[in-house]
């Protein structure tokens, strides 16, 4: 492949050679044209000037000699010939005088032509007037040669200024390009941890778009990266405690495997095990969806329609594992609500509240309510309301409670990432996530999305 450098040279170098040879080619028409015109004229002008001085000279009765010095020597010297013959009538009679190189003139017609002596071709010009012909004539090969010494003086300007020019259009191509070379050396020297943006550079507004995009690129790589050391650190913190756990009750259980009045502390063991393994899972299907989320903020799919009924639904089958937990929470959510259908991620939506019912769930008292109220605000928003009689959070701590890992008690169960998930659905949906302190006692968490997310592709776009 070429180079861009090379390509531009070449584009702007041919073109300015078929420009300039046009141009050449033209002059030299024109002035092969007027030079044509010029030397004919002067054969005409020199007839007729030697007309003028013969009808001046005395009446000539006897014999001329052919080959008599001719007045007409000095004229002979820049290639022209002439010859000056009398006429009876219509017949030659006789010739007075010509130059010391004429052909021999005597057979060419009046008027301009062209005629062949010697071998060669000559350029012939007769007038005839009161009784008196006069021949003048000129060599094509003089003629041509004149014309090549001016095409000559006149075309080695032409590829001196297209050579100069070819160098100047190289030189403006290089400064040109100095801003991309300039943007390239800083890339280069980049390392790949570096997230500082590129340094300002002074570029033409042709090469700004391109400079941009390479920006925009270089902001994403960096989120990817820093969401990709954000996983790496979630996850380095978040299972270093149930995998130690897990391993500690497996290490419990296979040294009281090998008591035999061991088997309570075995099954203990392995029941202890078999949770730090849920809680593992857990956490791990937390993160996993968090990490989806940042890599797909600001453009999600929707493969179908979704209703607020179907995400009540789904939500309370993920989250009911026992009788308890059916009895505990109180959905209300009116019929026309139920059946409304939206244009969102269905599966996000069932992701949040299944997260805010569990955490409702998780820090409220087991014969407690949870009430969840699912309504439409204004035709354009989707809420979901939860409500439980836990002990409660300060504005302070509702504050806090969205971000990852944040436990109100550091040796609480759970991972600390149920609302962060939520806070970051609703970020990704372009809804709000609200936690206030319930009108008893417990929080009250407010999840409310649009109907149709900005950053959302409707199904069959």
């Amino acid at each position: 492949m070429m180079s861009l450098r090379l390509r531009l040279l070449l584009i702007i170098g041919l073109s300015l050679t078929l420009l300039w040879a046009l141009v050449a080619i033209w002059m030299f028409l024109d002035i092969r044209q007027e030079l044509r015109t010029a030397l004919d004229d002067r054969l005409a002008a020199s007839a007729r000037m030697v007309a003028g001085l013969v009808s001046q000279l005395p009446t000539l009765d006897g014999p001329v000699d052919g080959k008599m010095s001719s007045t007409l020597e000095v004229v002979a010297r820049d290639g022209l010939a002439c010859e000056v013959s009398l006429l009876r009538g219509e017949v030659l009679a006789r010739t007075m005088a010509r130059t010391a190189d004429s052909p021999g003139l005597s057979g060419a017609a009046a008027g301009y032509g062209m005629h062949t002596f010697g071998g060669k071709p000559w350029r012939t010009y007769v007038l005839e007037q009161g009784g008196i012909r006069i021949a003048t004539a000129d060599r094509i090969d003089l003629r041509r040669l004149l014309l090549r010494d001016i095409a000559l003086s006149v075309g080695m300007p032409f590829i001196v200024a297209l050579g100069g020019s070819l160098l100047l259009v190289g030189f403006g191509i290089d400064r040109g390009l100095r801003p991309i070379e300039r943007v390239r050396a800083a890339l280069a020297q980049r390392r790949p941890d570096d997230e500082m943006p590129l340094p300002a550079t002074d570029v033409p507004p042709e090469l700004r778009p391109l400079v941009e995009t390479i920006r925009c690129l270089l902001d994403k790589v960096h989120g990817t990266i820093a969401r990709e050391r954000r996983f790496t650190g979630d996850a380095a913190h978040e299972l270093r405690t149930p995998l130690t756990a897990v391993k500690t009750h497996l290490q419990v259980a296979q040294l009281a495997s090998t008591r035999q009045d061991a088997d309570d502390v075995l099954a203990k063991a392995l029941f202890s095990a078999n949770e730090g393994v849920l809680r593992l899972q857990a956490t791990m299907d937390q993160l996993l969806l968090l990490a989806r989320l940042d890599a797909n903020s600001g453009h999600l799919q929707v493969s179908a329609w979704g209703t607020a009924g179907a995400v009540v639904t789904q939500a309370l089958s993920d989250l009911m594992v026992s009788e308890d937990a059916q009895q505990r929470i109180e959905a209300h959510i009116e019929p026309t609500v139920s059946a409304m259908r939206f244009i969102l991620p269905e599966a996000l939506l069932i992701s949040a509240l299944r997260n805010l019912l569990d955490n409702a769930l998780r820090h409220s008292p087991p014969s407690s309510k949870v009430v969840l109220r699912v309504e439409v605000k204004d035709d354009t928003s989707l809420c979901f309301n939860v409500l439980d009689e836990g002990p409660g959070l300060t504005p302070a701590e509702c504050n806090q409670a969205v971000e990852r890992f944040w436990r109100k008690e550091p040796s609480g169960y759970g991972s600390g990432l149920g609302l962060a998930i939520v806070n970051a659905i609703t970020a990704a949906l372009g809804g709000t996530l609200t936690l206030r302190p319930g009108p008893g006692k417990g929080i009250e968490a407010c999840f409310t999305v649009p109907l149709r997310s900005s950053g959302v592709d409707a199904p069959g776009s």
